[in-house]
């Protein structure tokens, strides 16, 4: 006699199992690499790219012979050679307020995963650019106009550099937190940011020419306190605790700015999931 199947029970639905976090980083960032593939060939970044950022960097050393000041030529001459490693780590804003523009937001909010790992390497490709092109600022075209440095000094700017990209890539990272739940001020909030960091932060003129109010808000940013670094080291007098004094500020600083951008990235998704509200940009 055939045996008589019992109630058949509804199974229970699979648990989706999280990636590691190191896992997702590091998927975000072979992203990164092949969108920057897709953007840049090597004569594009050299003779595009780069070549924009140098004649940039001249035009600020350019005013400062009108002032015939040579102080003044290197002050700004070495401001915005280092502007430029923030301006281009500010690009994860463009970079990850795409996701939206492109619909593919929604999928990444669903995902089994943590969103902050995966914006955290997003944008990675900006940093090894924006680091070469003050290098080749700095130490190719900076003895031009009297900004030289000794090796020592120039290892130890360069290790400079590298802080500036990865502070900086912070609080960019925190803006565009921001900027994916309001989406009408991305370039506004991307070009004030750079427009601000720009005056308060050193780059143009000293921090000590600003009322005390203004100079709280230039402590803010990481790359006051990098940027210090920098100006102590082309000095060639730089005291080391003075140095390593700016290095610790500006890795506190960016400390501040990658929690709170993990901690908006994971409260967006939470909200996105909770109440559906992530869909394409307006």
């Amino acid at each position: 006699m055939p045996e008589i199947p019992g109630p058949v029970r509804p199974s229970t639905p699979a648990v989706p199992v999280r990636s590691p976090v190191w896992r997702v980083f590091l998927a975000s960032t072979r992203n990164a690499w092949a969108d920057f593939a897709a953007t840049f060939t090597p004569l594009t970044w050299i003779f595009g790219w780069l070549s924009r950022i140098l004649a940039q960097v001249v035009f600020y050393a350019l005013i400062g012979t009108m002032l015939g000041s040579p102080d003044r030529v290197a002050y700004l001459f070495i401001g915005a050679a280092v502007l430029a490693t923030a301006m281009e780590s500010l690009l994860v804003v463009s970079t990850t307020t795409r996701e939206r523009y492109s619909g593919t937001l929604p999928l990444l909010v669903a995902s089994p995963t943590r969103l902050w790992p995966v914006f955290l390497g997003r944008s990675v490709q900006w940093l090894p650019s924006g680091v070469a092109t003050a290098t080749v600022a700095l130490f190719v075209v900076g003895p031009v106009f009297g900004v030289r440095f000794t090796l020592a000094s120039g290892l130890a700017a360069f290790g400079v550099l590298l802080l500036v990209a990865v502070t900086t890539y912070g609080y960019g990272l925190a803006l565009a937190a921001l900027v994916l739940r309001h989406m009408r001020l991305r370039n506004w909030a991307t070009n004030l940011s750079y427009t601000v960091m720009m005056l308060v932060c050193g780059v143009t003129v000293p921090l000590s020419f600003w009322p005390s109010w203004v100079q709280v808000i230039g402590q803010v940013f990481p790359l006051t306190h990098a940027l210090d670094a920098i100006r102590l080291l082309a000095a060639g007098d730089a005291v080391a605790s003075l140095v390593l004094t700016d290095v610790g500020l500006a890795l506190l600083v960016a400390l501040g700015w990658y929690v709170i951008a993990a901690v908006s990235l994971e409260r967006l998704a939470s909200a996105g999931r909770r109440e559906g509200t992530i869909e394409f940009a307006e």
